[in-house]
Order: C-alpha cells, then structure tokens, then sequence
C-alpha cells in the first residue's frame, strides 16, 4: 500500500472526529478567550478548520515561506459563526485529499521546508511534515478547543474514548 493511503485513512478518520468537535462551537462567542494570551475561540476554530490545507502546501511545493509572497493568500481564518466554520473545515479536507491523489513514496521522502525570509524553521522529510505540522498540529489544537469548549459549559464530544458527556462514536 502507498503510504499516502495510510495518511488518507487517517485523514478521513481525523477529520470526522475534528468537525464532530468543530460543530460545538457556540454561536456568538467567537472573541471569547480563556486567558489574555491565549487565542480567541474564533480563530482556534479557524485555525483548525484551515489546517488540513497545508498539507495540500506540504504535497503540492518544495518550501513555503510565511513571509514570501505566496503567504498572501494564507491570512489566519477567525470562525464567527458555525456554518462558515464547518464549510472552510470540509473545504480544506477536501483540497488535502485532492492535492494527495498521485502522491508517490519518493515523493513523500523528498525535503519540505518552512521559512519565515532567511530563517528556516524546518526542513522534513515531506512524509514528517504532514505529520508533525498538520496532523498531530491539527490534533493539539483539537485539544485545546475541548478546554476552550469545557470552560463555556459545551458538552465536549466523544474523541478518542469516551468524554464526561458523551459515550465514543462508532
């Protein structure tokens, strides 16, 4: 098997568990934050809805640069309300799933690298970076979002076992 076909498994399994939690976020709270340093609700949602795209970045080019010009189209996305949140979150999904099709294990070897100008934030095996800064990123944020959602007194889903509120999802 391909390893992009172990990492699209996993993507379809992620991302259902990923808009399950996204479809918590309560309406009207989007600049809600649980401490002055932390994020609002807002764009931790966003920033999780947006995630799945970079990895169609990670497939798709050699390098990308926060600073360069290709990171004009790459504004943070701030959800202020439910539907456009989920529809961004399925529309990301869906640009990594097709950005994946084809994608070799040579391909997935080759170096991938993150900069902001002159400064190299990472270089990856191309396979690593679509783990560590989009899947397991993806992940962690998911995670602080069930905080975010517990401290609102939102039911927290089912994610990996069962939650205080709920029992999994099978």
């Amino acid at each position: 098997m391909p390893i992009i076909d172990a990492f699209l498994a996993e993507l379809d399994h992620e991302a259902a568990t990923t808009r399950r939690v996204l479809e918590r976020m309560p309406e009207g709270k989007s600049d809600w934050k649980p401490h002055e340093r932390s994020m609002s609700l807002g764009r931790l949602c966003g920033h999780i809805a947006e995630l799945p795209g970079w990895g169609a970045v990670v497939l798709t080019s050699d390098a990308f640069d926060v600073a360069g010009p290709e990171a004009r189209g790459f504004g943070p996305f701030v959800a202020d309300d439910r539907a456009g949140l989920l529809t961004r979150h399925d529309r990301s999904v869906a640009t990594l799933r097709e950005a994946a099709g084809g994608v070799t294990d040579e391909r997935l070897r080759e170096p991938w690298t993150l900069s902001q100008g002159d400064r190299v934030i990472f270089t990856s095996p191309r396979a690593a970076a679509l783990r560590g800064f989009v899947f397991s990123h993806s992940i962690h944020h998911r995670g602080q979002l069930s905080v975010y959602l517990r401290l609102l007194g939102v039911p927290v889903p089912s994610i990996y076992g069962p939650s205080a509120d709920e029992e999994p999802v099978r």
